[in-house]
């Protein structure tokens, strides 16, 4: 029904797309950005998406256009460095009028916000640069402020002007500090800015364009958002933790694209062709000819090399080492299908001791819950998901390395997939309720795991933090519900929203995209390929995707996790504030709710074991010293989080510096120490084995403390 309703809109717009354009304000002085037919179309479609299909159902009017705008300026310019004063006074033409502007698909208004923003970006990059040789005195009394997000617009370009001049002075007084040759740090600020200069003539009308949107759907909802084509791939491909290529993660680096890593398994890494820091200049296609990529985007450098599976690429490189003036070395690879190993579900086995008992706990981090969706709907039989990934490491951690519990690690998840947190629930739990869902039209959909039997029983337990969300939630939420386990963490994000991703070219019949493309190539001017049958063909357009928030989740026991979401059993300090991270932190989020309770059994009650989980917990952080660090830690960043000014004294400051560096490097001695390993020095890199994850040590002995408190039969394991 929804596809049905938008294709007759989608159609409307289309035979109303050749009417003409509202004449863009143009800034004068530099090349203007300006949007285009399709993406007044996708502003269109979106507007009555939004209206018609979002949970919230809010009509675009002036109150949501003011707040629009207000977004828009501060996304642009957040701590008030670019814009005068007079330039946001000439931006209140526009506060009124962006709803009945994004209705008709007009962009003007907030690409000539962009272009004058432009504007003033490279004006005052171009006078920062014309500081960096100047002389500076470094042993004034005087400061730079920073932050400047709650100071007043500045009033003129010579105020600007000095607010970069003592931008540049700092910058200076940094590297100093770090103890290079004057000349040398000239040098390299300048290329700093040269480098900022740069990227933003890269800058398309995707670009602005996505800029917009966001400001536009987050003011509705902050999980409602519109990716450009390009973005919609970069989701997609993380959301299967898949894509098709030669398998390396690239970089820019002053203009040249330089292999940053090479992925394990993949075209790259098996050819033994290629190595990290290797340049890669020009790219063609099987046989076609090279196309210099010296200066482009990454993306647009990124989607020649990237490609379908089986399908050739060449590449020439300048292998790392060699001058740029080296003759450059031509490989071919073929491209192939790869799997993200390093972002998916990984386990390691760690040992605890509590109370005279040695304890072997399989811990597996989740770091999102993602799914293949287009390789399962393909039929792949081994296509990538949470479940399957999570289901095999606890094969392995029962069979192989005989584990006496899990931890299941959901720090910094932010979610993804909710079939997938079903899914996962049920390695855990038998059958049940898992999440409830409820609909715009105020319907309640129970989604439940059907599938008989568990594949982990014994003892359990979920680590969380501010930053696990969504999927994260439902997971931790349903386990605490049903008494499976012990939630040990951070109060979680509080996303209790479900969003559905609709790819917009899917919302119109392949003629209507003909149609649109013939559109766009003709106002473009753009030449019209002749298809076999002598009639014309253009390549369709893309429209980009939209996830729109359709739906909330509840928990089985009926509680919403909006903005409140998950108490864990055992409260651990947060280290990301959670007055400035979290649901509860965003002005248009959803307000936490309640529905009815679920039908559902649970396996256990823990809540009489509670008390004294936390009792051995609390007796534990009054003698360690690594929460006494943590709450230092924490302390010293709200402090930090205060400050919007830096001195600009070069004694002050390094006098500052090496008293937080001598103070930090107590600390770490002093934690070595009480787990018996050496001193370090200033400079001396810590080694990945002697790190040490205070968090996760102590959740294991909470679980620790859960078996000594709780040996119940569990439910049967299937075989």
């Amino acid at each position: 029904m929804l596809k049905r309703v938008l294709l007759v809109t989608f159609t409307a717009a289309i035979l109303a797309c050749q009417a003409a354009p509202k004449p863009q304000q143009l800034v004068e002085g530099i090349p203007n950005i300006k949007p285009d037919e399709q993406q007044g179309l996708v502003l269109k479609e979106i507007v009555t998406l939004i209206e018609n299909y979002n949970y919230k159902k809010i009509p675009l009017n002036d109150s949501i256009s003011s707040l629009i705008l207000d977004k828009y300026v501060k996304s642009l310019d957040p701590y008030r460095s670019y814009f005068l004063a007079s330039d946001i006074k000439d931006f209140e033409q526009f506060r009124f009028t962006l709803d009945d502007s994004f209705r008709a698909g007009d962009l003007s208004a907030p690409f000539y916000i962009f272009n004058v923003y432009s504007k003033r970006y490279n004006e005052t990059l171009d006078y920062a640069m014309a500081q960096i040789k100047d002389k500076y005195d470094f042993n004034k009394n005087d400061t730079y402020v920073f932050d400047r997000e709650k100071m007043p617009w500045v009033t003129s370009v010579s105020a600007l002007n000095e607010i970069w001049k003592k931008r540049v002075k700092y910058e200076l007084i940094n590297l100093k500090i770090a103890g290079t040759p004057e000349a040398k740090n000239v040098e390299t600020l300048t290329k700093r800015y040269q480098n900022l200069k740069s990227q933003s003539a890269k800058l398309n009308n995707q670009d602005v364009f996505q800029m917009v949107m966001d400001a536009f759907t987050e003011t509705i909802d902050p999980h409602t958002n519109y990716f450009n084509p390009a973005n919609a791939e970069r989701f997609n491909e993380d959301m299967a933790r898949s894509f098709e290529g030669i398998g390396a993660r690239l970089q820019l680096e002053n203009d040249i694209l330089k292999i940053a890593e090479i992925i394990p398994g993949g075209p790259a890494f098996k050819s033994k062709l290629l190595n990290t820091g290797d340049r890669i200049v020009a790219v063609a296609q099987a046989t076609g000819d090279f196309e210099d990529i010296i200066g482009w985007r990454i993306e647009s450098s990124v989607a020649k090399i990237k490609g379908p599976k089986g399908t050739k690429v060449r590449l020439k490189i300048i292998p790392v080492g060699q001058d740029m003036s080296s003759k450059p070395v031509i490989i071919e690879l073929t491209r192939e299908k790869i799997i993200m190993e390093d972002q998916s579900a990984k386990k390691e086995v760690k040992t605890i001791q509590s109370d005279g008992h040695t304890y072997k706990i399989g811990v597996i981090s989740v770091p999102a819950f993602y799914a293949d969706f287009k390789a399962a709907n393909a039929g792949d039989p081994n296509y990538k998901s949470t479940t399957r990934d999570v289901k095999l490491l606890l094969d392995t951690l029962k069979r192989i390395d005989k584990v006496d519990a899990i931890m299941m690690d959901l720090r910094a998840n932010g979610g993804g997939s909710l079939v997938e947190s079903i899914d996962l629930t049920g390695l855990f739990i038998d059958k049940g309720p898992v999440v409830q869902v409820k609909d715009l039209k105020g319907q309640i959909q129970v989604n439940s795991d059907e599938n008989a039997g568990v594949s982990w029983s014994g003892p359990m337990g979920v680590m969380v933090d501010r930053l696990s969300a969504s999927a994260s939630e439902i997971f931790a939420g349903a386990i605490q519900d049903y008494g499976r386990g012990i939630i040990i963490g951070t109060q979680t994000y509080g996303k209790g929203t479900v969003q559905s991703s609709i790819n917009l070219n899917n919302l119109l019949n392949p003629s209507l995209v003909q149609r649109l493309a013939m559109l766009i190539q003709k106002s473009s001017g753009a030449a019209v390929k002749v298809n076999g049958t002598g009639a014309a063909a253009a390549a369709p357009p893309q429209l980009g995707q939209i996830n729109l928030t359709m739906a909330k989740f509840y928990r089985v026991n009926g509680s919403s996790t909006q903005h409140k979401g998950v108490m864990p059993d055992i409260v651990l300090p947060s280290f990301y504030p959670l007055d400035k991270i979290g649901e509860d932190t965003e002005p248009s989020a959803l307000a936490w709710d309640e529905i009815r309770q679920s039908n559902f059994i649970p396996v256990a009650d823990l809540s009489g074991l509670k008390p004294e989980l936390i009792k051995r917990h609390d007796a534990r952080m009054e003698k360690s010293l690594d929460y006494k660090a943590l709450i230092d830690d924490i302390e010293s960043m709200k402090k930090r989080e205060q400050e919007t000014s830096v001195t600009l004294n070069e004694t002050r400051l390094k006098a500052e510096r090496d008293s937080l560096e001598a103070k930090n490097l107590e600390k770490i001695n002093k934690l070595r120490a009480s787990r018996g390993l050496p001193a370090v020095k200033k400079g001396d890199k810590i080694k990945k084995d002697e790190s040490f994850d205070f968090i996760q040590d102590e959740s294991l002995h909470v679980l620790a403390d859960l078996m000594e408190l709780e040996p119940k039969p569990r439910p049967k394991v299937n075989p």
